[in-house]
């Protein structure tokens, strides 16, 4: 009879964890701790069940000074602020629970929306290119990916170069199927600053594929963002592309230019070693890893332009042998 009670109680336990993901995507915290303290008394060594208690915990924990910030903007943007520390306590973790993870990421993209909603009030705030980002990055964390695509797409008029507005915008598009321009605004917002790029906070899967593909090389952390361009190229994802305006042109060849410095001046950079020695130029990214691959990017972007063009086939061939200079396995993959 024992044993019948406990198989009967072990056979609550999804029916709870599914308890307790319904209560946090509906923001009810409470309700959803109580389900998974009712599962935990169920079954104390069910693993899913410790995992979404400590993750609730986590949250719990780190954001019970939300009101030692009078301001409701500030309020969301200090949930926010938490996401990297949180990233760092997942990694603890040998086994990850995506219903789990789904369900929080609910939980906390409903709360912060609750306060960057009340800063937008009636519309007072509308033309706030930063509150526009949170909350189009808010309704896209609680699938509202329509009125994402709204917010974002405003934010982004604003922030023209901002990496981190273009990407938003780029991941809610390729959610909402809209790949074309997805593939467009993930190589613009790469181009612009990769270091901009929350890897961890894009959702569809367009770019979390190459993103495991880029990882699955060997290149972790910032540099990861910086390769993620150049393969997203090679492997075709970012195969959308665009003529670039003479502006744009002269500031990326301006660009190149002080990039080749740096590789040149850069002691123990292997790239450099087929590059004739040049001037140090000031402000060089602190991290070496940097330029090989923001160099490469850069050099498929110039050679995209004159093959759309049509114009100067000299620069072509001349960015060509830079590349097989700097990368070999690169440009043999790049003119296959």
């Amino acid at each position: 009879m024992n044993t019948e009670i406990s198989v009967k109680g072990i056979n609550r336990v999804p029916g709870l964890l599914q308890k307790a993901y319904d209560k946090l995507a509906a923001s009810d915290a409470d309700a959803a701790q109580m389900a998974l303290e009712e599962a935990l008394g169920v079954d104390f060594d069910h693993p899913e069940v410790k995992y979404g208690l400590k993750c609730l915990n986590w949250w719990l924990e780190h954001t019970k000074r939300i009101d030692d910030f009078q301001d409701p903007y500030e309020k969301g943007v200090f949930i926010f602020s938490q996401w990297k520390a949180y990233y760092g306590f997942l990694d603890h973790f040998e086994e990850h629970y995506d219903a789990c993870q789904y369900a929080i990421r609910r939980f906390v993209f409903s709360t912060a929306l609750d306060f960057f909603k009340d800063t937008l009030g009636d519309g007072v705030n509308e033309h706030d290119p930063d509150l526009l980002l949170q909350v189009g990055r808010c309704y896209k964390g609680t699938g509202s990916y329509e009125d994402a695509l709204k917010y974002l797409e405003q934010a982004a008029r604003f922030k023209r170069e901002d990496g981190e507005a273009i990407a938003e915008l780029a991941d809610v598009n390729a959610l909402l199927g809209e790949n074309r321009a997805a593939k467009a605004l993930f190589r613009e917002a790469f181009f612009l600053d990769p270091q901009k790029v929350d890897l961890r906070s894009m959702e569809s899967e367009l770019i979390i594929r190459l993103r495991e593909k880029v990882r699955s090389m060997g290149y972790s952390g910032p540099e990861l963002c910086e390769w993620i361009p150049v393969y997203g190229c090679l492997f075709g994802v970012f195969s959308v592309k665009r003529e670039l305006k003479p502006v744009e042109l002269g500031r990326l060849r301006q660009s190149i230019f002080f990039l080749e410095n740096e590789i040149r001046s850069s002691p123990g950079t292997s790239a450099g070693a087929g590059f004739p020695k040049g001037s140090v130029s000031r402000g060089a990214p602190p991290d070496t890893g940097y330029l090989k691959p923001r160099l490469i990017n850069r050099y498929f972007w110039l050679i995209d332009h004159f093959e759309n063009t049509r114009e100067a086939p000299g620069i072509i061939e001349e960015t060509m042998l830079k590349i097989k200079i700097i990368d070999r396995s690169i440009y043999d993959q790049y003119i296959r």
